[in-house]
């Protein structure tokens, strides 16, 4: 079955713009079959994730959390919660704005103290195609990192897969998935 899905979505659980049911409606009229949604952690309101209800067999939708980590300055890692399977994604690693050896010292020492299953290529969903490269070795990943409603729909991935989270996750891990950009 062929999937398009966004990774990274903020909603005014944290520091975006669109509730969660604005952020669902516009991604499906974008023609997307899944989304992550991805609040912030030290912004996340308590119990913002409870009203969800996955219950449109024909939309995905996961939740997760931005992850804060301190590793020589912060960084960012999205973990993404499947039914049995979590996503970690290293995010937007262009804006640590740092040379490209020290943007792989630091994506493997956050690796070393927890899971790196792919990286992001994309900066608020423009391509970042300098990631793009085989010394980062993980699996490089698009995604919008949308806080507004023209965030929306500017990077994501397609796959042909099973219609669950658990398949998507492990799809993604092993790298049976494509980039895709608006144009």
């Amino acid at each position: 079955m062929h999937l398009k899905g966004a990774l990274h979505i903020h909603t005014v659980c944290s520091d975006g713009e669109l509730t969660i049911e604005q952020t669902i409606q516009v991604y499906k009229r974008l023609g997307f079959d899944f989304i992550a949604l991805t609040d912030h952690d030290f912004l996340m309101k308590p119990g913002c994730y409870d009203s969800i209800k996955n219950d449109d067999e024909d939309f995905i939708i996961f939740t997760g959390v931005e992850l804060t980590v301190f590793e020589k300055g912060y960084v960012h890692v999205n973990r993404i919660d499947g039914d049995n399977e979590t996503l970690h994604i290293f995010n937007h690693p262009s804006e640590l704005d740092l040379p490209m050896e020290r943007v792989i010292e630091r994506i493997s020492s956050v690796a070393e103290r927890m899971p790196i299953d792919a990286v992001e290529i994309t900066s608020k969903g423009f391509r970042a195609s300098e990631y793009e490269i085989d010394e980062i070795p993980f699996q490089k990943i698009a995604t919008d990192d949308s806080h507004t409603r023209i965030g929306c729909g500017r990077a994501w991935i397609e796959m042909d897969c099973m219609r669950d989270k658990d398949s998507i996750i492990r799809a993604i891990k092993k790298g049976r998935f494509w980039n895709c950009y608006a144009s």
